[in-house]
């Protein structure tokens, strides 16, 4: 499962230096053709990385011909000379790959506040370039690893057994810490050899991103250099239907983001949290929202605790449409909580397993979503205060 699962795709990663782990730290993704098409989403942060502005740029026109990602440094809050590293690696890959840098698209991860060694980036690129191959992909996804602990792919059909359309979807992704998007999460590239123009990308992106990254939200924070990038080579000459296209992308996005939460930094809890009879998808979205960002919800499930009562104060604090009285909260299965009062015994619900669901019935409509989490652990304190990352 990797980027190049889709015919016309090359990667490749590989060690520059800028990680003082040695591991591989600069990855290089190729968009082979016949066509180039391509859209993005970006991190809302205002504080946004060099190569964000760089990419919006890119990205503007629809076609991206090469993607350069490196880790082991953001190029945040660089300056003019952060972003004319940038610009220089951009130009740089674009004469090793006889392309136009204005085709080149960028991303970043690491340290806020540092400028990037281009001494170590510019050859690692040129050992990435040299290094293509039809084979990479999971190269790719090693080199952009931070505090991941494993690397993430994904892809549709999700195998290469398995029946097909004509056409394939791959992703790779990074991630494990600040992951609470505007529109993407973290650094993520999907590859596909479908035919479809870049507005037609676009608009399937953004309905893929809306219900996947976008309801990823580990901890609350969120990053200066999100990135989801998509990128359609035509190689497979298959124009499908654009709505069979965007639930297979949902899909691959939905698979990665889970990849995600289950990496969060110290997590021993996966949580979905849902709201349903909700009076709009918004209400229900922003009530699931304030339970997975309420850090008391978030220890008492890492205490193995099933404190209902810390949901319904997140859920008060919302504009959502309900009646205090007539909501409803059920932990895997169990409705502790039924008319704003007390339920089912707690002691009935079991948190020792790994996966946690919680539902919230607001009685004011009939829409639902979800949100993913994780719990709040000692791990997690640690990652984030013994070392910069």
């Amino acid at each position: 499962m990797s980027i190049t699962a889709p015919a016309g795709f090359r990667a490749a990663g590989t060690a520059a230096g800028l990680k003082s782990s040695g591991k591989p730290d600069v990855a290089v993704v190729v968009n082979d053709g016949p066509l180039q098409h391509a859209a993005a989403v970006f991190t809302s942060n205002r504080v946004a990385a060099a190569p964000v502005h760089w990419s919006r740029q890119v990205v503007s026109d629809g076609r991206v011909d090469a993607v350069v990602l490196n880790s082991g440094g953001a190029n945040a809050c660089t300056g003019a000379v952060g972003f004319q590293n940038t610009h220089a690696t951009a130009e740089y890959t674009a004469e090793a790959l006889q392309i136009s840098s204005g085709d080149v698209f960028i991303c970043s991860t690491g340290l806020i506040g540092e400028q990037l060694p281009m001494d170590k980036l510019l050859p690692g690129v040129s050992d990435a370039i040299a290094q293509l191959s039809t084979a990479g992909g999971q190269g790719a996804a090693e080199a952009i690893m931070t505090t991941d602990s494993v690397p993430k792919n994904a892809r549709h059909p999700a195998s290469a057994d398995a029946p097909s359309e004509g056409y394939s979807i791959g992703g790779m992704a990074k991630g494990a810490g600040m992951l609470a998007p505007g529109l993407a999460t973290m650094l993520v590239v999907l590859t596909t050899d479908a035919v479809l123009d870049p507005a037609q990308l676009t608009t399937a992106l953004r309905a893929a991103t809306r219900l996947t990254f976008d309801r990823t939200d580990s901890d609350g924070c969120m990053s200066t250099n999100d990135t989801v990038v998509l990128l359609a080579s035509g190689a497979s000459g298959v124009t499908p239907d654009l709505q069979e296209f965007e639930g297979a992308l949902t899909g691959v996005c939905h698979s990665l983001a889970q990849q995600l939460i289950k990496d969060a930094e110290g997590a021993s809890h996966d949580i979905a949290i849902t709201a349903v009879n909700a009076a709009s998808e918004q209400d229900a979205e922003t009530v699931c929202r304030s339970v997975a960002r309420s850090n008391l919800f978030k220890t008492a499930i890492f205490g193995n605790d099933p404190n209902w009562g810390r949901v319904l104060a997140a859920v008060g604090t919302t504009d959502a449409a309900f009646e205090p009285d007539q909501l409803n909260v059920s932990m895997n299965g169990v409705q502790i909580c039924r008319d704003g009062g007390i339920g089912d015994s707690r002691d009935l619900v079991d948190l020792t397993g790994r996966d946690v669901t919680v539902e919230i019935d607001l009685n004011a409509g009939t829409e639902t979503a979800t949100i993913w989490t994780n719990d709040l652990t000692h791990e997690y304190v640690h990652e984030n205060s013994a070392y910069s990352s």
